[in-house]
């Protein structure tokens, strides 16, 4: 456990979200259209404030990062501006889920090495496996 704005927070992100505290947000892997089906994106839509129609950035309680547009390459831009966008809220904490893991079919040895600027971020919480292919 690890102690963030003066609450107790988990060390990796968990497998199964269900709520949230209410600085807390829901990071999960998302398509352009924000059309939220299924996945995480389902749970982010019916719980934690996403919005149909917009498949990128924060939306109450929740932060999309398209991951179903093509490689690998084509998610890192959206990785990078969710780094700079949670370096830009610590009054935020971030659990980021296995983004691009799920449904859109990426492995967490493609899709961690995104996450490595986030390492060193107190407000960030990456899934166990992301963290371990890091260090």
């Amino acid at each position: 456990m690890r102690t963030y704005n003066g609450i107790e927070r988990p060390d990796f992100t968990p497998e199964q979200i269900s709520e949230l505290k209410a600085d807390e947000v829901f990071v999960f892997g998302s398509n352009l259209a924000g059309m939220h089906g299924g996945g995480a994106a389902y749970v982010a839509f019916k719980h934690f404030g996403a919005v149909m129609g917009c498949g990128v950035g924060l939306r109450g309680q929740s932060y999309a990062i398209p991951t179903m547009q093509g490689g690998v390459e084509t998610i890192k831009p959206y990785v990078d501006d969710f780094i700079v966008s949670a370096k830009e809220h610590p009054e935020l904490f971030f659990y980021v889920t296995r983004i691009g893991c799920g449904i859109a079919g990426f492995r967490e040895k493609e899709i961690a090495p995104l996450f490595a600027d986030a390492i060193g971020l107190d407000n960030v919480c990456l899934p166990e496996g992301f963290v371990k292919l890091l260090k």
